[in-house]
């Protein structure tokens, strides 16, 4: 996925597809007892996804301590619009499958 979504802040946000591999490091990189808190992953999966901002690339979390600092980075504009971006992928994945 290189997509791009721009959030209320007029910030230009460039996603990156995360894969199995990428998950299983998020997973190691939260710990088993995070990983296992549905909302902190749902939002460490959205920090995990940002690839760019504003043309700065943006290494993939690789701690806990990584994913607090890009979603402070992000703050609430940059979640919602990341966020609501991914959601959109997802259903249309439901519906490409259901076509099928």
């Amino acid at each position: 996925m290189s997509d791009v979504v721009t959030d209320k802040a007029g910030r230009k946000i460039e996603l990156r597809r995360v894969g199995v591999l990428e998950q299983l490091r998020l997973f190691k990189a939260l710990g088993p007892r995070l990983s296992e808190i549905t909302p902190y992953l749902g939002l460490a999966k959205i920090a995990a996804s940002v690839a760019m901002i504003d043309d700065v690339p943006v290494p993939f979390p690789a701690s806990e301590a990584n994913v607090e600092a890009l979603l402070e980075r992000l703050g609430e504009d940059g979640v919602e619009a990341v966020g609501l971006r991914l959601a959109q992928g997802r259903s249309e994945n439901v519906v490409a499958e259901a076509g099928n």
